[in-house]
């Protein structure tokens, strides 16, 4: 289940937005075997809301496209995938026997920006954004170029399901 929360007002989102995004999850966290009921949450905000979450909690005071808060811990190197294959949950990990994957906070304004940068389209920026944040929450990171490469496949692949690639204006 995705708890959403629209907080912004400078890019007016519509059903077939929402419909695409949930579609976008669903297929993520199927493919990463997520295989129980879950739980997660999308914020969508503004460039100066999220320059504020980032100072908060990154102490980075400028705006960014996308923020990721995961609720399930990794060993480094590996991700759900490979960590909670065929293994219990904690009581913790769960709400409602929901696994509670985590927080999502997107910046439709930057991702707005970040269409027209990078010439495609703002639907297929904000399928990015939240294929790349759930990855994060799914354990994988971009900090040394090995995990990099390996999270940018991933998220091609993802998005390529629903042929979604740079520069293709759906």
């Amino acid at each position: 289940m995705i708890l959403w929360d629209d907080d912004q007002d400078k890019v007016l989102v519509d059903d077939k937005f929402y419909n695409l995004m949930e579609e976008i999850v669903k297929y993520s966290l199927d493919e990463e075997g997520v295989n129980i009921p879950w739980e997660l949450s999308v914020t969508l905000v503004d460039n100066e809301a999220i320059r504020e979450i980032n100072n908060e909690y990154r102490h980075i005071d400028k705006a960014t496209d996308v923020l990721s808060f995961p609720m399930l811990s990794y060993p480094e190197g590996l991700v759900f995938s490979e960590f909670y294959a065929g293994k219990r949950f904690r009581d913790e990990d769960l709400d409602d026997d929901q696994l509670v994957l985590g927080d999502i906070v997107i910046s439709l304004e930057r991702a707005k920006e970040q269409s027209v940068e990078y010439n495609h389209s703002f639907l297929r920026e904000a399928c990015y954004l939240t294929v790349h944040s759930i990855l994060h929450l799914l354990g994988y990171d971009h900090m040394n170029p090995d995990d990099k490469k390996r999270m940018r496949a991933r998220e091609e692949e993802i998005l390529k399901k629903f042929d979604m690639t740079r520069g293709r204006d759906i």
